[in-house]
């Protein structure tokens, strides 16, 4: 079992940046993937970003101004925004994917663990 607890969500203008944390409790995640999500009212939730042994993976829609990392020694995940857009406003998910070994980091079915999301309000 691991809990997660994301923070760092907050009210920006838009161009601004903010940085994600989603803190992993209960076991170490150092070796399986994790992904973060958002979802804005009345849409699905959605992927945003991955990290897994083989790299990690990106959104089109934030390729290039969205950068996660993890710091093993915390038990951390991170999610770097920057240039954030109107349209990044959303809940913000971090999830666990425990001892997968697919390669699909895309799909919400993929992940086992989801922390209780992050609000990010971008004002134009």
């Amino acid at each position: 079992q691991v809990q997660l607890v994301e923070s760092g969500g907050d009210l920006v203008q838009a161009g601004g940046s903010l940085r994600l944390s989603c803190a992993a409790s209960g076991r170490t995640v150092s070796g399986d993937p994790m992904g973060w999500f958002r979802q804005a009212p009345g849409k699905e939730r959605e992927f945003v970003a991955a990290l897994s042994w083989s790299g990690t993976y990106y959104a089109n829609s934030v390729r290039g101004r969205f950068t996660t990392s993890r710091d093993n020694a915390k038990n951390t995940l991170y999610l770097q925004m920057n240039s954030l857009k109107p349209e990044d406003t959303a809940v913000y998910y971090c999830a666990a994917a425990l001892y997968y070994r697919g390669t699909d980091y895309y799909s919400r079915s993929t992940y086992s663990y989801w922390g209780q999301g992050t609000q990010v309000t971008v004002n134009s």
